[in-house]
C-alpha cells in the first residue's frame, strides 16, 4: 500500500493513497489510527486492518470514507516526526567515481562493512519550498537517494532478518551545501552544518508488498531484497541524474545489521540508501572537469525546481526559496 502524511485541520493526518486519492486512515476503519508513527509503532497489528481496507475499496466499498484529491492536499513528509535519520553510502559508482574525481584510490574500506552518519531528524520535510540561508546557497546540492522507514524495534538484527525490519521504502533528497560541508569536514568529524537544515522525504511511504514484481537478485555474497527500481532526477525540468535502486552495493537488510549492532533501532527510523551513481552536481561536477578544465560548475539556485522520480515510489517536488529573515547579525565562523 502507498501511505500518505498530508495537512488536515492544522495537524499532520495519515492516509492510504489509491490512484492519487487520499483516503483517511481512520475512517477507511475505526480501529486505524490518524498518524504515522502509531501505524508504524503497532505495524503487526494495523498492517493487515489496512491491507483488508485496502481490498475492500479496490473492490469499490467505499461508503463513509472520507477522500481528498492527492493534488489538492498539503503533503508532509510520510513520516513527519522520525525517531532518528540515518543515512548510508551504499552505491559504489557514486563512491569511485567522486574518489576518482579528487585524484584518490577507491577506500578498501568500502567492501568491508557499509558505513552510515546520522543527520537532522528534526529537519525532515516534504514536499514544497526548501527554505535556505546564504551560505547554504552556496554550492547548494540535491543528492538523489531512496530510503526505508523502520517498521518494529530490534537491536542486533542480523541481515538475513532484516527486511521484516522495513515498513517501506521512499524517495529522499538529502539536500547538501558544499562550501559548509567541504569546510567543516577539514576536521575529520563528518558533515554537520552542511547537512543539518533540510532533509527532503516523500511523497508517500511505499509498502514492500506493493514492490515485489521489482524484486530483483541482490549482489553476490550478500544478503537482503533489491529491487530495480529506476531513478531520475530534473533541475527546472532538465533531467540531471539517472541510476537503479539496484545497483546498491550493499542492500537495506545488511545496512540494517550494520546500525542495530549493539544499537535499538525504532519504529519510525529513517535510513537513506546514499547517492546513486551521477545522483548530484559535485560528482557531476568533478566528472565534468576532469574532461574539459573550463566546465561550468553547476548548483541549485534560489527558484530551482527539483524533481525526484523513483519507479513505483512517486515523484518528489521541491522549490529552492532564500530565508528572508533578519541574519545579518549573524557570522557563522564565529558561533
Amino acid at each position: 500500500m502507498k501511505l500518505v502524511t498530508y495537512l488536515k485541520d492544522g495537524h499532520d493526518h495519515l492516509a492510504m493513497c489509491i490512484e492519487n486519492v487520499l483516503y483517511d486512515m481512520d475512517s477507511i476503519h475505526p480501529e486505524l489510527p490518524t498518524s504515522m508513527a502509531m501505524f508504524l509503532n503497532y505495524w503487526d497489528d494495523y498492517f493487515p486492518i489496512a491491507q483488508n481496507a485496502l481490498e475492500r475499496i479496490k473492490s469499490g466499498l467505499k461508503s463513509n470514507v472520507y477522500t481528498t484529491p492527492m493534488e489538492d492536499a498539503t503533503i508532509l513528509a510520510p513520516v513527519p516526526y522520525p525517531t532518528s535519520c540515518r543515512d548510508a553510502y551504499a552505491f559504489r559508482q557514486h563512491v569511485e567515481t567522486a574518489r576518482r574525481n579528487r585524484s584518490l584510490e577507491m577506500i578498501p574500506e568500502f567492501d568491508q562493512f557499509p558505513v552510515f552518519y546520522f543527520t537532522n531528524h528534526s529537519c525532515i520535510q516534504g514536499p514544497g519550498n526548501v527554505v535556505c540561508m546564504p551560505d547554504h546557497l552556496k554550492q547548494l546540492d540535491f543528492e538523489l537517494e531512496a530510503a526505508i522507514v523502520i517498521c518494529k524495534a530490534g537491536k542486533n538484527i542480523a541481515a538475513a532478518e532484516a527486511d521484516e525490519y522495513i515498513g517501506g521504502l521512499m524517495i529522499m533528497n538529502d539536500i547538501s551545501a558544499r562550501t559548509l560541508q567541504m569546510e567543516e569536514m577539514r576536521l575529520n568529524l563528518g558533515p554537520a552544518k552542511g547537512k543539518d537544515f533540510a532533509t527532503v522525504t516523500g511523497p508517500m511511504l511505499v509498502t514492500l508488498d506493493e514492490l515485489e514484481t521489482f524484486e530483483v537478485a541482490c549482489p553476490e555474497n550478500h544478503t537482503g531484497k533489491s529491487w530495480n527500481l529506476d531513478m531520475t532526477c530534473s533541475v527546472n525540468g532538465v533531467r540531471i541524474s539517472k541510476g537503479n535502486l539496484k545497483d546498491m552495493a550493499w542492500t537495506f537488510a545488511e545496512i540494517i545489521e550494520r546500525c542495530s549492532y549493539g544499537v535499538q533501532l525504532f519504529a519510525g527510523d529513517i535510513i537513506g540508501s546514499g547517492t546513486v551513481g551521477t545522483g548530484c552536481f559535485l560528482e557531476l561536477n568533478g566528472t565534468g572537469k576532469l574532461s574539459d578544465p573550463n566546465y561550468e560548475e553547476q548548483w541549485l539556485k534560489e527558484g530551482d525546481v527539483v524533481e525526484m522520480e523513483i519507479e513505483g515510489l512517486g515523484k518528489l517536488t521541491n522549490t529552492i526559496v532564500k530565508d528572508e529573515s533578519d541574519f545579518s547579525i549573524l557570522d557563522l565562523k564565529k558561533l
